[in-house]
Protein backbone atom coordinates (compact mmCIF):
# COMPACT_ATOMS: atom_id res chain seq x y z
CA UNK A 1 0.00 0.00 0.00
CA UNK A 2 1.41 3.40 -0.94
CA UNK A 3 0.75 6.69 0.75
CA UNK A 4 0.95 10.21 -0.59
CA UNK A 5 3.02 12.11 1.95
CA UNK A 6 2.13 15.58 0.71
CA UNK A 7 -0.41 17.66 2.55
CA UNK A 8 -2.23 20.86 1.88
CA UNK A 9 -0.74 24.10 3.18
CA UNK A 10 -2.83 25.40 6.09
CA UNK A 11 -5.53 27.89 5.25
CA UNK A 12 -4.08 30.06 8.00
CA UNK A 13 -1.20 31.10 5.71
CA UNK A 14 -3.28 34.14 4.76
CA UNK A 15 -3.55 34.95 8.47
CA UNK A 16 0.21 34.56 8.71
CA UNK A 17 0.66 37.22 6.04
CA UNK A 18 -1.63 39.57 7.98
CA UNK A 19 0.46 38.96 11.10
CA UNK A 20 3.64 39.77 9.15
CA UNK A 21 2.16 43.08 8.00
CA UNK A 22 1.12 44.00 11.54
CA UNK A 23 4.61 43.27 12.87
CA UNK A 24 6.35 45.32 10.18
CA UNK A 25 4.30 48.39 11.13
CA UNK A 26 4.83 47.85 14.87
CA UNK A 27 8.59 47.32 14.49
CA UNK A 28 9.23 50.55 12.59
CA UNK A 29 6.96 52.46 14.97
CA UNK A 30 8.66 51.14 18.12
CA UNK A 31 12.25 51.51 16.96
CA UNK A 32 11.81 55.20 16.12
CA UNK A 33 9.78 56.15 19.19
CA UNK A 34 11.72 53.80 21.49
CA UNK A 35 14.86 55.80 20.72
CA UNK A 36 12.96 59.04 21.30
CA UNK A 37 11.59 57.81 24.64
CA UNK A 38 14.93 56.21 25.64
CA UNK A 39 13.01 53.06 26.60
CA UNK A 40 14.75 49.67 26.60
CA UNK A 41 11.37 47.99 26.98
CA UNK A 42 10.16 49.60 23.75
CA UNK A 43 13.38 48.87 21.86
CA UNK A 44 13.40 45.27 23.10
CA UNK A 45 9.79 44.92 22.02
CA UNK A 46 10.79 46.19 18.57
CA UNK A 47 13.64 43.65 18.49
CA UNK A 48 11.16 40.90 19.31
CA UNK A 49 8.90 42.10 16.52
CA UNK A 50 11.83 42.11 14.11
CA UNK A 51 12.56 38.46 14.89
CA UNK A 52 8.84 37.80 14.54
CA UNK A 53 8.92 39.03 10.97
CA UNK A 54 11.81 36.70 10.12
CA UNK A 55 10.12 33.86 11.99
CA UNK A 56 6.82 34.34 10.17
CA UNK A 57 8.44 34.62 6.75
CA UNK A 58 10.45 31.47 7.47
CA UNK A 59 7.29 29.78 8.73
CA UNK A 60 5.43 30.75 5.55
CA UNK A 61 8.18 29.36 3.30
CA UNK A 62 8.27 26.17 5.36
CA UNK A 63 4.51 25.60 5.12
CA UNK A 64 4.81 25.96 1.35
CA UNK A 65 7.69 23.48 1.25
CA UNK A 66 5.92 20.97 3.50
CA UNK A 67 2.98 20.98 1.10
CA UNK A 68 5.19 19.81 -1.77
CA UNK A 69 4.74 16.14 -2.73
CA UNK A 70 7.30 13.40 -2.16
CA UNK A 71 9.64 12.53 -5.02
CA UNK A 72 12.25 9.92 -5.99
CA UNK A 73 14.94 11.70 -3.95
CA UNK A 74 12.89 12.77 -0.92
CA UNK A 75 10.49 9.86 -0.52
CA UNK A 76 8.92 11.37 2.62
CA UNK A 77 8.65 14.79 1.05
CA UNK A 78 9.58 17.91 3.01
CA UNK A 79 7.66 17.33 6.24
CA UNK A 80 10.77 17.46 8.44
CA UNK A 81 11.28 21.09 7.41
CA UNK A 82 8.64 21.89 10.04
CA UNK A 83 11.08 20.84 12.76
CA UNK A 84 14.14 22.41 11.12
CA UNK A 85 12.40 25.78 10.95
CA UNK A 86 11.05 25.51 14.49
CA UNK A 87 14.56 24.71 15.74
CA UNK A 88 16.07 27.73 13.94
CA UNK A 89 13.29 29.99 15.22
CA UNK A 90 13.77 28.64 18.73
CA UNK A 91 17.48 29.44 18.66
CA UNK A 92 16.85 32.96 17.34
CA UNK A 93 14.23 33.51 20.01
CA UNK A 94 16.63 32.26 22.69
CA UNK A 95 19.43 34.56 21.50
CA UNK A 96 17.18 37.62 21.36
CA UNK A 97 15.73 36.86 24.79
CA UNK A 98 19.23 36.32 26.19
CA UNK A 99 20.39 39.65 24.80
CA UNK A 100 17.40 41.51 26.25
CA UNK A 101 18.05 39.81 29.60
CA UNK A 102 21.68 40.97 29.46
CA UNK A 103 20.75 44.55 28.53
CA UNK A 104 18.12 44.64 31.26
CA UNK A 105 20.64 43.59 33.90
CA UNK A 106 23.10 46.27 32.72
CA UNK A 107 20.39 48.94 32.89
CA UNK A 108 19.47 47.95 36.42
CA UNK A 109 22.61 49.77 37.52
CA UNK A 110 22.35 52.68 35.07
CA UNK A 111 18.64 53.18 34.52
CA UNK A 112 18.25 56.21 32.20
CA UNK A 113 15.31 58.59 32.29
CA UNK A 114 12.35 57.30 30.29
CA UNK A 115 9.63 59.38 28.60
CA UNK A 116 6.70 57.47 30.04
CA UNK A 117 3.99 59.16 27.91
CA UNK A 118 5.52 58.09 24.59
CA UNK A 119 6.33 54.68 26.06
CA UNK A 120 2.71 54.18 27.15
CA UNK A 121 0.97 55.08 23.90
CA UNK A 122 3.43 53.25 21.66
CA UNK A 123 3.24 50.19 23.93
CA UNK A 124 -0.56 50.31 23.87
CA UNK A 125 -0.68 50.35 20.07
CA UNK A 126 1.91 47.56 19.90
CA UNK A 127 -0.04 45.52 22.44
CA UNK A 128 -3.19 45.77 20.34
CA UNK A 129 -1.35 44.76 17.16
CA UNK A 130 0.57 41.91 18.79
CA UNK A 131 -2.54 40.57 20.49
CA UNK A 132 -4.39 40.47 17.16
CA UNK A 133 -1.42 38.77 15.46
CA UNK A 134 -1.14 36.18 18.25
CA UNK A 135 -4.87 35.48 18.12
CA UNK A 136 -4.71 34.98 14.34
CA UNK A 137 -1.89 32.44 14.74
CA UNK A 138 -3.37 30.54 17.71
CA UNK A 139 -5.46 27.98 15.81
CA UNK A 140 -2.70 27.00 13.38
CA UNK A 141 -0.22 26.48 16.24
CA UNK A 142 -2.21 23.70 17.92
CA UNK A 143 -0.74 20.73 16.02
CA UNK A 144 2.14 22.24 14.09
CA UNK A 145 5.58 22.72 15.63
CA UNK A 146 6.63 25.20 12.97
CA UNK A 147 3.58 27.40 13.57
CA UNK A 148 3.92 26.93 17.32
CA UNK A 149 7.38 28.53 17.12
CA UNK A 150 5.93 31.43 15.13
CA UNK A 151 3.08 31.76 17.64
CA UNK A 152 5.55 31.77 20.54
CA UNK A 153 7.43 34.64 18.91
CA UNK A 154 4.17 36.57 18.63
CA UNK A 155 3.14 35.74 22.20
CA UNK A 156 6.50 36.99 23.41
CA UNK A 157 5.87 40.31 21.70
CA UNK A 158 2.35 40.60 23.13
CA UNK A 159 3.71 40.02 26.64
CA UNK A 160 6.55 42.44 26.04
CA UNK A 161 4.09 45.10 24.85
CA UNK A 162 1.96 44.50 27.94
CA UNK A 163 5.08 44.97 30.04
CA UNK A 164 5.84 48.23 28.25
CA UNK A 165 2.37 49.60 29.03
CA UNK A 166 2.53 48.52 32.67
CA UNK A 167 6.04 49.94 33.02
CA UNK A 168 5.02 53.28 31.54
CA UNK A 169 2.15 53.61 34.03
CA UNK A 170 4.41 52.79 36.98
CA UNK A 171 7.12 55.21 35.82
CA UNK A 172 4.53 57.95 35.26
CA UNK A 173 3.24 57.81 38.84
CA UNK A 174 6.42 56.85 40.71
CA UNK A 175 9.32 58.10 38.63
CA UNK A 176 11.03 54.73 39.04
CA UNK A 177 12.93 54.43 35.74
CA UNK A 178 14.39 51.13 36.92
CA UNK A 179 10.98 49.56 36.21
CA UNK A 180 11.77 49.66 32.47
CA UNK A 181 14.65 47.13 32.58
CA UNK A 182 13.02 45.11 35.37
CA UNK A 183 10.00 44.40 33.16
CA UNK A 184 12.25 43.35 30.27
CA UNK A 185 14.08 40.92 32.58
CA UNK A 186 10.84 39.44 33.94
CA UNK A 187 9.45 38.84 30.45
CA UNK A 188 12.71 37.22 29.32
CA UNK A 189 12.81 34.88 32.33
CA UNK A 190 9.14 33.99 31.87
CA UNK A 191 9.69 32.93 28.24
CA UNK A 192 12.97 31.03 28.55
CA UNK A 193 11.22 27.87 29.81
CA UNK A 194 8.82 27.79 26.84
CA UNK A 195 11.67 28.41 24.41
CA UNK A 196 13.68 25.57 25.97
CA UNK A 197 10.81 23.11 25.61
CA UNK A 198 10.26 24.16 22.00
CA UNK A 199 13.93 23.57 21.13
CA UNK A 200 13.93 20.24 22.99
CA UNK A 201 10.85 19.03 21.09
CA UNK A 202 12.35 19.95 17.73
CA UNK A 203 15.68 18.27 18.52
CA UNK A 204 13.83 15.11 19.61
CA UNK A 205 11.81 15.15 16.38
CA UNK A 206 14.90 15.67 14.22
CA UNK A 207 16.58 12.73 15.99
CA UNK A 208 13.46 10.58 15.36
CA UNK A 209 12.86 10.15 19.08
CA UNK A 210 9.68 8.47 20.33
CA UNK A 211 6.93 11.15 20.30
CA UNK A 212 5.72 12.68 23.56
CA UNK A 213 2.71 10.83 24.98
CA UNK A 214 3.74 7.45 23.55
CA UNK A 215 5.38 4.89 25.84
CA UNK A 216 7.77 2.73 23.79
CA UNK A 217 7.72 -0.19 26.24
CA UNK A 218 3.93 -0.10 26.45
CA UNK A 219 3.62 -0.29 22.66
CA UNK A 220 6.03 -3.21 22.68
CA UNK A 221 4.03 -5.07 25.35
CA UNK A 222 0.74 -4.48 23.56
CA UNK A 223 2.06 -5.86 20.27
CA UNK A 224 3.49 -8.94 22.00
CA UNK A 225 0.11 -9.62 23.62
CA UNK A 226 -1.53 -10.11 20.22
CA UNK A 227 -2.44 -13.77 19.93
CA UNK A 228 0.01 -15.59 17.66
CA UNK A 229 2.87 -13.07 18.02
CA UNK A 230 5.91 -14.75 19.58
CA UNK A 231 8.65 -12.21 19.11
CA UNK A 232 9.14 -8.56 18.21
CA UNK A 233 12.17 -6.68 17.01
CA UNK A 234 13.23 -3.47 15.27
CA UNK A 235 10.40 -1.39 16.73
CA UNK A 236 10.80 2.25 15.74
CA UNK A 237 8.39 5.09 16.52
CA UNK A 238 8.97 8.65 15.33
CA UNK A 239 7.35 11.85 14.09
CA UNK A 240 7.39 12.65 10.40
CA UNK A 241 5.54 15.87 11.22
CA UNK A 242 3.62 17.17 14.23
CA UNK A 243 0.48 15.57 12.84
CA UNK A 244 2.05 12.34 11.59
CA UNK A 245 3.49 9.77 14.04
CA UNK A 246 4.94 6.73 12.26
CA UNK A 247 5.95 3.21 13.28
CA UNK A 248 7.83 0.27 11.81
CA UNK A 249 8.27 -3.17 13.38
CA UNK A 250 9.06 -6.83 12.68
CA UNK A 251 6.60 -9.34 14.19
CA UNK A 252 7.40 -13.04 14.31
CA UNK A 253 4.33 -15.29 14.38
CA UNK A 254 3.64 -18.97 15.00
CA UNK A 255 1.31 -19.68 12.08
CA UNK A 256 1.48 -17.85 8.77
CA UNK A 257 -2.19 -18.70 8.25
CA UNK A 258 -2.92 -16.07 10.93
CA UNK A 259 -0.92 -13.42 9.08
CA UNK A 260 -3.87 -11.33 7.86
CA UNK A 261 -5.66 -11.42 11.21
CA UNK A 262 -2.54 -10.46 13.18
CA UNK A 263 -1.71 -7.70 10.71
CA UNK A 264 -5.18 -6.15 10.98
CA UNK A 265 -5.24 -6.48 14.78
CA UNK A 266 -1.85 -4.76 15.08
CA UNK A 267 -2.95 -1.94 12.77
CA UNK A 268 -6.17 -1.45 14.73
CA UNK A 269 -4.36 -1.45 18.08
CA UNK A 270 -1.83 1.13 16.95
CA UNK A 271 -4.48 3.41 15.48
CA UNK A 272 -7.11 3.13 18.22
CA UNK A 273 -4.82 3.36 21.25
CA UNK A 274 -1.85 5.37 20.00
CA UNK A 275 -3.33 7.26 17.01
CA UNK A 276 -0.57 5.94 14.75
CA UNK A 277 -2.03 5.53 11.28
CA UNK A 278 1.11 5.24 9.15
CA UNK A 279 2.75 1.92 10.01
CA UNK A 280 5.11 -0.53 8.33
CA UNK A 281 4.61 -4.00 9.81
CA UNK A 282 6.76 -6.85 8.55
CA UNK A 283 5.48 -10.27 9.59
CA UNK A 284 7.88 -13.23 9.48
CA UNK A 285 7.68 -16.88 10.59
CA UNK A 286 8.85 -17.78 14.08
CA UNK A 287 11.75 -19.91 12.86
CA UNK A 288 13.11 -17.18 10.60
CA UNK A 289 16.19 -15.40 11.94
CA UNK A 290 16.83 -11.90 10.60
CA UNK A 291 20.50 -11.24 9.86
CA UNK A 292 21.94 -8.42 11.93
CA UNK A 293 22.77 -6.30 8.90
CA UNK A 294 19.06 -6.20 8.01
CA UNK A 295 17.86 -5.34 11.52
CA UNK A 296 19.20 -1.82 11.91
Amino acid sequence: MSHNHAHKAPKTISGLMVAIGINIVITVFEIVLGIVANSLALISDAAHNLTDIGSMVLGYVTEKMVARPANDKRTYGYRKMEFVTAFVNGLILLLVTGYILYEGIIRLFTAPEVISGVMFYVGLIALLGNTIATWILTKSSKNNTNMQAVWLHSLQDALSSLGVVMGAVIIKFTGWNIVDPVISILIAVFLIKSIYHLIKRTVDALLDSVPEGIDYEEVKRDLLQIKGVTKLNDLHIWLESSRLPMLSVHLQIEDLNDLEQIFQEAKKLLFDKYHIEHTTIQIIPVDFEMKSEYCN
